[in-house]
């Protein structure tokens, strides 16, 4: 006998138990099911939470509560140092000139100009929010900081 053939007879994939295929193979007739009752026949075993017919617990128990989940307003924060670094001084800065330095927003996305970083240039800001302190540094710089929303109510009046 050599050291080679020590694992010769192990095999890699061991293949599957053949269930219910005749008496001969040892797990034949009820296929390892038992006799009768629910968990013999086919598709037994059902539904998470089911528990005999009765009413389960999950349907039972009162809702509480208020969730507004669906709703909330979710702004897609852009800094003020991302902003210095892609626009030049005069510039104005809005959703399609964001989009167009290769800013991902998607659809419906609104923006919010957070105050990271130094702003040296004047610019004009154009953004659905601002924190207060990115108002105070863009006006400081000698720009202006345009909420959209008020500029589409204008537009409208």
């Amino acid at each position: 006998m050599n050291i080679t053939d020590v694992n010769n007879r192990i095999k890699a994939h061991k293949r599957g138990k053949r269930i219910g295929r005749g008496a001969g193979s040892g797990s034949g007739k009820t296929a390892g099911r038992g006799h009768k009752g629910y968990y013999s026949r086919s598709g037994a075993g059902g539904l998470k939470g089911f528990i005999g017919g009765q009413t389960p617990l999950r349907q039972r128990l009162p809702k509480r509560g208020f969730n507004n989940a669906n709703f909330k307003t979710v702004y897609i924060p852009i800094n003020l140092e991302w902003i210095e670094e892609n626009f030049a001084a005069g510039d104005e800065v809005n959703i399609q000139t964001i989009c167009a330095h290769g800013f991902k927003i998607g659809r419906g996305g609104l923006i919010k100009v957070l105050g990271t970083g130094d702003l040296s240039k004047a610019l004009t800001v154009t953004a659905d929010a601002f924190s207060k302190s990115a108002v105070e540094k863009i006006e400081k710089a000698g720009g202006k900081a345009v909420t959209a929303k008020k500029e589409m109510s204008e537009a409208s009046e």
